[in-house]
């Protein structure tokens, strides 16, 4: 009876030494190509090469090797058809039972913006997604592996006496399939931003920045325990190669639920907008106070105090490493889950004297500047747009970005520091939203409203049932204000400065009511609607 053989071809080659030596040990034949060969070998493994099993050179540097009936005959042939079996036997095929594959990097590739087009080209592979649908589709009778993860469990199974369990060949069969799916939806994906001009293919100059069609590729990191109700099932999921949430690592806590991840969104996004130590106490996707500081700690006492009775119970992001101070500050009031770029080692210490408190470490500083897709389900679609950026306050004003002053009077240098927190901030509180701060951190918040008079209305309320005084403050508006009532009330409850998009078209009946007021106000000529 012939020995049995094992394709390994990875690009991918953590594991595999050991992996192929196990193969070995239990009497496989290896079958292999180029880099995977050449390490095999390396290792002191005897290798059969492809083109020794087809009788055919890799050719066009190594675009052409795999693909070919003494390999794929081998691979797809069905044991118990004995029209399958007779023609193997008649052209000198021998099986193949194992296929290991992982492709090339096309999606790291693509996350280089300098990657050029022609070397994106090249890192799509065409036999190896080839090999790795042949294997799937006969599991029944081949073992496909597309990730070193499953590399003990396969050699566990082949030590079964009946050997591998129907049902785990049918799991790797279905995440090969899945593997390939979602390497040909990033392929896809990144040549759509792909125009072609008289001076060749040029990446991220599309004409539209949305394909016709759209394959999202997405993994499940975690079941959680329900969706927003105990009643709705939920589940978390993540690109490859994804950052932020997508590779977020949590140390400690109860079990992470759908909400809790949707706040940490919510108080992450708030952080990103700063590059000072800054900090946002979110309840429910809104923020109940956010602040800036010398220090995390510092910053976070100041957002929890900007309304302490919100803040019970609340989600807490950090721009900064979380440190002893900034632990202890934490863990001094109820609150449900941090995030923040890091952790120290005294700061775990503390940190675990709450067991319940779920602490999530996640780097966010590649997705300052990020605009790339967001997606969102709506009833029998999905809605995608591009991230919202609070750009036109990325520099310190009063200068450049299209901001301007519509007043007669400018705001003191004070105010444009306030206004310039304010206007970051706006951006991610519910709509209609108004909201006031100092220059560095919140004071009321008046979020989610159907109009902006009422938006005013419930943030002069909060600041009333907290004793906070607004006098002196600014104000902002993620939305141009439709009448002048907002805007008295803004100057009612204290506020000297405000800031809003303008584009109403009672834009000089605003102004004018600005002047009357005494107020300085500032036209960004962008809208921050958060839905």
């Amino acid at each position: 009876m012939p020995r049995p053989r094992a394709l390994l071809s990875v690009s991918d080659k953590s594991g595999l030494i050991p992996f192929a030596r196990g193969l070995s040990d239990r009497g496989f034949d290896l079958v292999s190509t180029g880099g995977t060969a050449r390490a095999l070998r390396e290792a002191g493994l005897d290798v059969v090469n492809v083109s020794d099993v087809t009788r055919f050179p890799e050719i066009m540097h190594g675009r052409v090797k795999t693909l070919h009936p003494m390999i794929h005959g081998g691979i797809l042939a069905r044991r118990g058809h004995a029209e399958d079996v007779d023609a193997a036997s008649e052209h000198g095929i021998g099986l193949i039972d194992v296929v290991a594959v992982n492709l090339y990097p096309f999606v790291a590739a693509a996350a280089n913006p300098a990657t050029p087009f022609a070397g994106l080209i090249e890192e799509i592979d065409i036999g190896g997604p080839s090999l790795v649908r042949a294997a799937a589709k006969n599991f029944q009778h081949v073992l496909v592996v597309v990730s070193p993860d499953d590399y003990a469990s396969v050699l566990s199974q082949i030590d079964r006496p009946d050997g591998p369990a129907p049902a785990f060949r049918f799991d790797l069969a279905r995440r090969a399939f899945q593997h390939t799916a979602a390497y040909d939806g990033a392929i896809a994906a990144t040549l759509a931003e792909v125009t072609a001009g008289p001076d060749g293919f040029v990446r991220g100059s599309a004409g539209s920045r949305f394909a016709p069609q759209l394959t999202v590729p997405l993994r499940k990191l975690r079941d959680l325990r329900y969706g927003e109700n105990p009643h709705q099932s939920a589940a978390w999921y993540a690109e490859a190669g994804a950052a932020g949430l997508g590779a977020a690592m949590v140390l400690q806590g109860r079990e992470l639920s759908y909400t809790n991840l949707l706040d940490l969104d919510a108080a992450a996004r708030i952080v990103l907008e700063f590059d000072e130590p800054a900090a946002a106490v979110i309840k429910h996707t809104n923020p109940c106070g956010a602040a800036t500081g010398s220090s995390a700690a510092d910053a976070y006492v100041r957002a929890r105090e900007a309304d302490a009775r919100a803040a019970f119970g609340g989600i807490v992001g950090l721009n900064r490493d979380v440190d002893a101070e900034a632990a202890e500050a934490i863990v001094s009031t109820f609150i449900e889950a941090v995030i923040a770029p890091g952790v120290s080692d005294e700061a775990r210490a503390v940190l675990g004297r709450k067991p319940n408190l779920r602490v999530v470490v996640a780097d966010f500083s590649t997705l300052a500047d990020d605009t790339t897709r967001e997606l969102r389900s709506i009833l029998g679609a999905v809605l995608v747009q591009t991230r919202d950026r609070v750009a036109e306050a990325s520099t310190a004003w009063p200068t450049g970005d299209g901001v301007r002053v519509v007043t007669k009077r400018a705001p003191t240098e004070d105010e444009w520091r306030a206004l310039r927190f304010a206007w970051r901030l706006c951006a991610h509180v519910k709509s209609n939203s108004v909201i006031f701060t100092s220059a560095d951190r919140t004071l009321a918040i008046g979020a989610g409203q159907m109009s902006r008079v009422d938006a005013v209305d419930l943030a002069r309320m909060k600041a009333r049932e907290a004793g906070t005084s607004l006098a002196g403050s600014v104000a902002a508006s993620d939305a141009f204000f439709p009448f002048r009532d907002g805007l008295d009330g803004v100057a009612a409850a204290g506020a000297t400065a405000v800031v809003h998009p303008g584009g109403s078209v009672r834009d000089e009946e605003l102004i004018a009511a600005a002047d009357e007021r005494g107020l300085a106000m500032v036209f960004t000529g962008r809208r921050h609607f958060r839905h």
